[in-house]
Formats: structure tokens, C-alpha cells, sequence
């Protein structure tokens, strides 16, 4: 309170929901008389919105640019290149180099950034803390020149493998089976405790129906009787 600002914190998030650090500053209002809380972004924000000439000679270099391989310096809350500022000498910024002093509440101290400058990556540091689980994590800050920007650089996980081997198609369907299998014995043996009265009754047998008894014509007579008798002449 006495110095009237506070920070810098993390966890603030923007409109378009990126993530960004700043100070909260006291500050009083001239037209109501009263006291309001306002970012502060540090003297590197205000020189890219005001167009306000930066002297930087007498900032120690930590490294060259990257991009642009011009000194690289801290200013404000960042490390930004000094082509990336207003100045003297180049009053119209040609760059856009700038990586924070302070990144996901790992402090980035100067010996670490000319580090990430001179030999493409920091030392491991341990103390950054992830924005969505908020668990800390270890990882490098490393130069990523296809991107264009400082990234993180993880340790590889023991064993080689980034992530764990995949289980295969034949994995599921024994477990299916074991579990339908155990699934069956628990049923069996839950009928076993059941009391006789409890358990399920047999359908009874369906009865039979009776064969219908087989029936035989008789034999046809010979000569059949509607034939005409010999005659006394044919004996």
C-alpha cells in the first residue's frame, strides 16, 4: 500500500483469453477524487503505446537478437531487443523480439536469458506453474526459429517414449471375455445361495401328444366279386 502497487501477477486473461502478466497500481482519479486499481504493464508498454524515445545505453546486453541479431536488453518487465523500442537512433522499431522476465512464475534471470541467446536454451528450471492445472513443471526455455519464439523444451521420459505404447485391439476383447466370464460364475453362484424357495422354477414337461394308430385296408379279393361267373361252357 505504501508504494501503491502490487505485482507482478500472473492468472489475468484477456478478452480474447490470453493470458498475461502485470502490476496492479493505486491510482487516483483527478475527476471523482477517489482511488481505482489499474494494470500497470511496465515502462515497455507504455513506450509501444505512447511512441516515447527509450534509452537503453546504459542497460548490460545479455545476448543478440535472434531475429535480428542486434543487443538484446532488459526493459520494463522483458528482455527485448533494442531495435524493438523507440530510440535515438532508430526511432521507428524494425523488431518485435521480447520474451519476459518472469514466465509462468519462473523467474528468468539474466545468466539464464544469455543462455537462450548464445546457445539456443536455458538450464532446466523447475519452477514454472502450469496456468491450467496449476501443478508445477520443469522444462527449458528454448529458441525455436520455425516459430519464431521462445518455447518450451521438455526432458524426455524415461525408457525413450514420449507417451505410453498403445494397448492393442486384442487387449479389450480378453477383457470382455474375462468379464463376461466372471460375470457368469457370479451369477451361477448367486443362484447357488438363493433358498429352494427363491429360485426359479422349471417350466414342466410339455406332454406328448398320442400317435394315431395305423390303419391297414384288407387285401382285394381275386377274382373281385363284381366279376361275372364262368360259364358251364368255359369249365
Amino acid at each position: 500500500m505504501s508504494n501503491h502497487k502490487i505485482g507482478p501477477l500472473e492468472g489475468f486473461r484477456s478478452k480474447a483469453g490470453w493470458p498475461f502478466v502485470a502490476e496492479l497500481a493505486l491510482v487516483r482519479d483527478e475527476e471523482s477524487g477517489n482511488y481505482k486499481l489499474e494494470f500497470d504493464f511496465g515502462d515497455d508498454a507504455k513506450a509501444e503505446q505512447t511512441g516515447e524515445i527509450v534509452d537503453l545505453s546504459a542497460e548490460p546486453s545479455v545476448g543478440p537478437c535472434p531475429k535480428c541479431g542486434n543487443p538484446v536488453k532488459a526493459f520494463g518487465k522483458s528482455y527485448v531487443c533494442t531495435r524493438s523500442v523507440p530510440s535515438h537512433e532508430h526511432p521507428a522499431p524494425s523488431c518485435d523480439f521480447k520474451s519476459g522476465q518472469v514466465i509462468l512464475q519462473q523467474p528468468v534471470e539474466p545468466e539464464q536469458m544469455a543462455k537462450l541467446l548464445n546457445e539456443g536454451k536455458t538450464d532446466l528450471l523447475d519452477k514454472f506453474v502450469s496456468m491450467r492445472t496449476r501443478r508445477p513443471f520443469k522444462a527449458r526455455l528454448a529458441w525455436s526459429p520455425d516459430e519464431g519464439k521462445v518455447v518450451f523444451e521438455f526432458e524426455p521420459r524415461e525408457g525413450g517414449r514420449k507417451y505410453p505404447p498403445r494397448k492393442t485391439a486384442a487387449a479389450p476383447a480378453k477383457t470382455a471375455s474375462k468379464s463376461g466370464a466372471a460375470r457368469a460364475e457370479g451369477a451361477g453362484a448367486a443362484a447357488k445361495k438363493l433358498p429352494k424357495r427363491h429360485r426359479p422354477r422349471k417350466p414342466p414337461p410339455r406332454p406328448k401328444r398320442p400317435r394315431a394308430p395305423a390303419t391297414c385296408s384288407p387285401a382285394p379279393r381275386w377274382p373281385p366279386s363284381s366279376a361275372p361267373a364262368p360259364s358251364a361252357a368255359a369249365r
